[in-house]
């Protein structure tokens, strides 16, 4: 990464950033528009180069890591889309059934970082599985740009679907006591809170700046919820209002937290919108609360 600081940028560049990598903006706009913040030595491409995310250099916990034992498995999509891979990882060490999480991905497809979150969840004392949504078109294709590219051929209540079959996959294996998670960062967030809406079954909740179900769906809702945003992240914020009314209409088990001077995307610590307070909080907090929920 280059030696540009984070401090250094202006929210804007972030926020067209955003606008890219949720496909608001073209890679054509997002350059030209960037190139109104390349001044005082900065170019564009050392802030395209700041701004993409880092795998080489932020993995956490490595995809040999002794502790684990991590491998992928593939499922039947039920939409008729072939086969889903996913990563499956668990303790080495564990001598008792496990609660299960279910890892969603951002929109790109299961990139070397959530593969890392994954493996993390497993760490803490659980078996996860980490989906690849984009596995009817071949799967994650080694960058983002081209993860976004893929997914957005494929439609989102599908790829839902995929998710929720995947769910099945853990509550069914040897080592999972039954008792299943979800946590999901921005599409997986919304994915996250919509398989809160269609499993009755499922014990807990973790959307990561994620969008909300429709409200009308929220009375289905059976699992406690744990929410994470970002102050900054005006885009996914302004539905957030109308869900809260509707949790609260219909007394749902909700903890909704806002982290200041964050970005959508700060739990990423591949890129610079990452802020390490919040990120670390933000997942302790969601160990805390699978912890109580998944035992």
């Amino acid at each position: 990464m280059s030696e540009i600081k984070k401090e250094d940028i202006s929210q804007d560049v972030f926020d067209l950033y955003d606008d890219y990598a949720h496909n608001r903006v073209n890679r054509r706009d997002f350059v030209q528009k960037l190139s109104l913040y390349a001044v005082g030595g900065l170019t564009v491409p050392s802030l395209m180069s700041f701004l993409m995310p880092d795998y080489k250099g932020a993995i956490q916990v490595s995809h040999d890591d002794p502790r684990l034992k991590s491998e992928y498995i593939s499922y039947q999509s039920p939409k008729g889309g072939g086969t889903i891979k996913a990563l499956l990882s668990a303790p080495v060490n564990a001598n008792k059934k496990l609660g299960g999480i279910i890892v969603v991905h951002e929109n790109r497809g299961l990139n070397p970082h959530i593969e890392d979150v994954a493996r993390r969840a497993a760490l803490a004392g659980f078996i996860s599985i980490a989906p690849d949504a984009l596995s009817p078109l071949g799967g994650y294709p080694g960058n983002d740009d081209e993860g976004r590219a893929l997914q957005s051929k494929r439609d989102r209540n599908d790829m839902l679907e995929d998710f929720i079959a995947s769910y099945d996959y853990l509550k069914n294996h040897k080592d999972c006591n039954g008792k299943i998670g979800v946590v999901g960062f921005c599409f997986g967030g919304w994915i996250a809170n919509m398989m809160a809406v269609r499993i009755p079954g499922l014990s807990a909740s973790v959307p990561f700046y994620g969008g909300q179900p429709p409200v009308e769906d929220v009375s289905k809702i059976k699992a406690p919820l744990l929410l994470h945003y970002a102050s900054l992240d005006t885009h996914v914020n302004e539905g957030w209002p109308a869900y809260e009314k509707a949790l609260k209409d219909n007394n749902k088990e909700y903890t909704a937290y806002f982290y200041e001077n964050a970005n959508h995307g700060f739990h990423n610590d591949t890129t610079p919108r990452y802020d390490k307070a919040a990120a670390e909080l933000a997942w302790n907090r969601t160990i805390e609360f699978f912890n109580k929920k998944l035992s």
